[in-house]
């Protein structure tokens, strides 16, 4: 069962029964189709939809998200939310981009030996943002081996989690 993005309220999740149903739909159609859900937005009257999609990691060949990936995606929603009902003006579909953000446990496993920034609801130690490379996950926790060591966060503790991009300025000699 979709999951709603972390952030939003209980409150508000409750009175946003459309954006349940949305990501319940994208996360039956995506798979098939060789995608997964990263995250769903929507704006508060629900006139624009915003999808992020990424391909499940199978080797090295064909990583990422390409326009033709994010235009066939488009193209499949636009047609399933006519027959479906859905309301809407704006349909966008994008790759997460380079600081994909971590929204399920598997994602932790999936990225463990990165770099990740992970945001905590309420501090720990003294601190609610730690940066550190992913360990995978341990019982339900993510590991995140940071500059003191490896810390052990609850899964539920964590608010925002995304990857710290990689990039090379210089060609590889």
């Amino acid at each position: 069962m979709w999951s709603p993005a972390r952030g939003r309220t209980a409150g508000a999740m409750r009175r946003d029964v459309r954006y349940v149903r949305i990501g319940e739909l994208l996360e039956m159609t995506l798979p098939p189709m060789g995608f997964e859900l990263v995250d769903l937005e929507m704006s508060p009257r629900g006139r624009l939809v915003r999808v992020f999609i990424d391909k499940p990691a199978v080797g090295t060949e064909g990583a990422g998200v390409s326009v033709e990936d994010c235009a066939r995606v488009s193209n499949h929603l636009t047609h399933l939310f006519t027959v479906e009902n859905v309301d809407y003006d704006r349909l966008e579909v994008s790759s997460p981009g380079l600081d994909r953000p971590l929204k399920k446990l598997p994602d932790y496993v999936r990225f463990a030996g990165e770099e990740a920034q992970v945001n905590l609801r309420e501090p720990a130690d003294g601190a609610r943002r730690w940066k550190g490379t992913l360990r995978g996950v341990a019982d339900g926790n993510v590991l995140l081996e940071t500059a003191t060591g490896t810390r052990t966060i609850p899964f539920d503790a964590i608010d925002r989690c995304r990857l710290v991009p990689k990039i090379e300025w210089r060609k590889a000699k």
